[in-house]
């Protein structure tokens, strides 16, 4: 069982009524559409990525593994809806399970927004420190990683940077666009027929494999295996 467009109608009916209520009533349609596909392709997901990517964890259960809560954290947002319309899955690094480690997320939501992402969200100060000195270091490594043929073709970076240079590297460093990055991550678009192909874990398998050199150049400057 994939994603259908059914998983689309939901989510897009939950986006138009996205209070406790109307969740409550449609909860049995979240299991059948949304849920429970995504358990069926985070386990079609096993298999393959113990040899493409072993250290990354595809672990299907349907709480506190690879898919993440539907339930919006609202306690620091405005925005008080407490549903997020989107189904999220990260495969997490064995070796550092937080978000912030270098890992694999998909993202399935209607509108041509659905994607895998490759890379690290907001590293924290230690990991981030230790990416920008990898950069500054190994600047051949760093530009055959990020420049991959493959990759380029296929995806875009995405994420935040600084205004300024990172402290202790000048304005004029030759790598300083990428030091001054927050986030260091290339996405790869799905669009809404890709997202709901039958094919769709092979889809993202091959996407995992064309961000290989990246992902293992971010692995090992946070010092973890890849």
């Amino acid at each position: 069982m994939a994603f259908s467009q059914a998983t689309f109608d939901f989510l897009t009916e939950l986006a138009a009524n996205n209070d406790r209520d109307w969740f409550g009533e449609h909860k049995s349609r979240y299991i059948d559409n949304v849920l429970a596909p995504a358990v069926t392709l985070v386990q079609s997901l096993e298999k393959p990525l113990r040899k493409v990517a072993p250290f990354l964890v595809a672990d299907a259960r349907r709480s506190g593994g690879s898919i993440l809560r539907i339930y919006r954290d609202t306690r620091f947002s405005k925005n008080k809806t407490p549903y997020k319309t989107h189904v999220g899955i990260q495969l997490r690094h064995d070796a550092g399970k937080d978000i912030h480690s270098p890992s694999i997320y998909i993202h399935i939501q209607p509108g041509g927004e659905s994607l895998v992402a490759a890379g690290c969200f907001r590293p924290e100060a230690t990991a981030l420190a230790a990416i920008r000195e990898a950069i500054d270091t190994k600047q051949s490594q760093w530009k055959r990683a990020r420049d991959d043929k493959q990759m380029r073709a296929e995806s875009t970076f995405w994420g935040e940077s600084l205004k300024t240079s990172p402290r202790d590297y000048p304005k004029d460093h030759p790598m300083i666009e990428d030091l001054r990055r927050k986030d260091f991550i290339a996405v790869f678009a799905l669009t809404d027929q890709q997202a709901i192909d039958t094919d769709l874990g092979d889809m993202i398998i091959q996407r995992i494999k064309w961000s290989k050199p990246y992902m293992r150049f971010l692995c090992e400057a946070v010092g973890v295996p890849y």
